[in-house]
């Protein structure tokens, strides 16, 4: 009785301070700022306090009318519970042509009505696009994405340049660095670049070129040691292109590596290993999308054992980890990057004349006095201390709540904790974690570390060691601009649906031996152009399970290859293809962030790792996913793939003589 009188007096009181506020409509609908012609989008309506009153559930009738035809674009109902509110989502909903548009939505015997912009929808590619000619064009990515988001910004606000100029902005911008994973990520990348500023004063950067000189001794001796430790860092993305480029860079100078080389081993070992990782912070999150799509199906399957079985099917970050051990190994190059390498080769200069690196740690202010002894272990150790802390926050963060779902999953199951392997058990631990603040710890403490062992060992006093850890932080500024606009034309693309349009465009070709492929690029094309690959993933897994699900049930030809065929690959392409586009995007991260620790070029890593990339991508496409839709073994695909890209470096690529 308690309860139910309880129930009715909140009831009773946010009724009557919804009056007092002056609010009169019992219900209020939510609208994306915008609408594109002929793609589906969502209004989502909070019914008011007088839907909850009555005892119990109550099904009431929801209609959404367009004024101007009168034609109804919904009609459905929804059961309201007064002891489980929630907000109503209405899908689904199209409206036919481009203009300004009336909507009246109706929920039981109240209505209300919602103004929605309709969008011609091929003006939603055009932000990302101007945005990825002009940086490729001008090879200025901070006016190339300005302009971007002044586009988009404009197209959302009824066509007005100036109110897109201002509210690129006031919101846009702002809010791109108003979310907590983006603080923590700026946070992450400026301490790292403070610890990378102290240890470079303090001779440590120095000390272990010397040490690792003793041993990689060549150009192949630099890229494999620079491959290897971005292959030892696979537990993050973003720790793994800091670490790797901030490390190798000094060595990779020295032995006259371009920047553009180091700055695509970096980003070739980053995103693609991530993903693959059995053990990495991404793996919760794939995981979290293939259980929600089998849970939605009502399948019964594994989602952790299901993910493992699609890496052999995950072909572009294989095929692109192999590719940069065949470069580094063999001394090959084409394109761009071969005259990158000739450039650095023959003159020294590890940069293009001319070229804006992101990171600039050559200042006289940072560099170590002549007096100061070259220690290696000055760098080392606070690196360490980094990977260090990042492990063991892993599992400090993720012990609570990945241990009660391995309990959970167990006894789901009928299975005890003691029966889950130990790659599962640490793989959950992972998955749970908050790797965001770990990363922020990790960094703090690699900073604390560098410029404790600085005093402890006199090589700087205390105003030393804080000016040098300032010049470090302000090296990442440029970075941290670009970071921040490249999640605002990301916000663009959302508020735009562009993701929806490459959908709605890809999914006139779906046939079930096609699907792989065609998946694989519309998240290749979803990706490169809004830059993100967890956001792509997040858009294709609960449309690509099922497709991939029904075509494996009703094609009697594919049945059976539900399990090891279609299914399998069809998740291993949303994978591969969400991480080309972030591996090669411009406006990609954790592009973005290779660049910055390999201290590069932004737009020239780009167009010299672009044709790498889209050699990888072609091969996952022409090799992996059209055989793999027509039943041939991923077994046969991928040593055959790894046979092809081996002769396009051997034959296409040119050695350059570095004896």
């Amino acid at each position: 009785m308690l309860p139910v009188l309880l129930r009715k007096f909140s009831a009773l009181l946010l009724l009557s301070l919804s009056l007092f506020a002056g609010e009169t409509a019992p219900f209020s609908v939510e609208s994306p700022k915008v609408a594109l012609s002929g793609i589906d989008f969502t209004l989502k309506i909070t019914p008011g306090v007088p839907y909850y009153l009555a005892e119990g559930a109550a099904v009431v009738p929801c209609k959404v009318i367009a004024r101007e035809s009168g034609r109804a674009l919904a009609d459905t109902a929804f059961t309201l519970d007064a002891a489980n509110p929630a907000p109503l989502s209405i899908s689904g909903l199209r409206l036919s042509h481009s203009g300004t548009h009336t909507l009246q939505v109706f929920l039981g015997e109240s209505s209300r009505e919602v103004e929605i912009r309709a969008l011609p929808a091929i003006l939603s590619i055009l932000p990302p696009l101007l945005a990825i000619a002009l940086a490729l064009i001008t090879r200025q990515v901070v006016v190339a994405l300005f302009c971007g988001i002044w586009l988009g910004a404009a197209f959302v606000f009824g066509y007005n340049p100036v109110l897109g100029f201002l509210h690129t902005l006031d919101q846009y911008i702002v809010n791109a660095v108003a979310t907590s994973e983006h603080v923590y990520i700026l946070i992450f990348s400026l301490l790292l670049g403070g610890m990378v500023g102290v240890v470079t004063r303090s001779g440590g950067t120095q000390g272990i070129v010397e040490r690792l000189s003793r041993y990689a001794r060549s150009s192949r001796g630099g890229q494999l040691s620079a491959w290897i430790m971005g292959i030892l860092i696979f537990f993050d993305d973003y720790a793994n292109t800091l670490i790797v480029g901030n490390t190798m860079r000094p060595l990779t100078d020295k032995l006259r590596i371009s920047r553009e080389k180091l700055s695509y081993i970096v980003d070739s070992t980053a995103a693609p290993v991530a993903n693959i990782a059995i053990i990495s912070t991404w793996i919760g999150y794939e995981i979290s999308l293939i259980s929600q799509s089998f849970t939605a199906l009502d399948m019964d399957r594994n989602a952790y054992i299901t993910f493992l079985q699609s890496i052999p099917f995950n072909f572009y970050p294989l095929y692109a980890l192999f590719f940069g051990l065949m470069v580094a190994w063999l001394l090959r190059d084409f394109g761009p990057m071969q005259r990158a390498e000739y450039r650095a080769y023959s003159t020294g200069q590890v940069l293009r004349a001319g070229a804006t690196p992101l990171a600039t740690l050559a200042s006289t202010e940072m560099l170590a006095d002549e007096t100061v002894p070259k220690r290696w272990y000055n760098a080392m150790v606070p690196v360490l201390m980094v990977i260090a802390v990042v492990s063991a926050g892993l599992f400090y963060t993720g012990w609570e709540t990945g241990w009660a779902k391995l309990s959970e999953e167990a006894a789901a199951n009928g299975k005890t904790l003691a029966d889950i392997s130990l790659v599962r058990k640490i793989s959950a631990i992972v998955g749970a974690s908050d790797s965001f603040a770990v990363l922020m710890w990790a960094s703090f403490m690699g900073c604390v570390t560098a410029i404790a062992m600085a005093l402890w060992q006199r090589l700087l006093n205390l105003h030393q060691a804080l000016e040098a850890w300032v010049n470090g932080l302000r090296s990442m500024m440029m970075a941290v601009v670009i970071l921040t606009l490249a999640w605002a034309i990301g916000d663009i693309c959302r508020d735009l649906f562009i993701a929806d349009y490459v959908v709605y465009l890809t999914s006139h070709f779906l046939s079930a031996h096609w699907l792989p492929m065609l998946i694989f690029i519309s998240a290749a094309l979803i990706s490169f152009a809004t830059g993100t690959s967890w956001g792509t993933m997040a858009i294709l897994m609960p449309i690509a399970i099922p497709l991939a699900h029904q075509f494996a049930l009703s094609d009697p030809d594919i049945t059976g290859m539900h399990e090891t065929g279609i299914l399998l690959s069809t998740i291993g392409s949303v994978l591969a293809g969400a991480t080309f586009g972030d591996h090669c995007s411009p406006i990609s991260d954790t592009t973005i962030m290779s660049s910055m620790a390999s201290s590069a070029d932004h737009i020239d890593h780009v167009r010299t790792q672009l044709p790498y990339a889209l050699t990888c991508g072609i091969a996952a496409s022409v090799i992996g996913y059209i055989p793999i839709g027509f039943g041939v073994s991923n077994w046969v695909l991928l040593p055959v793939g790894f046979a092809v890209l081996f002769l396009v470096v051997r034959f296409v690529g040119r050695r350059i003589d570095r004896q």
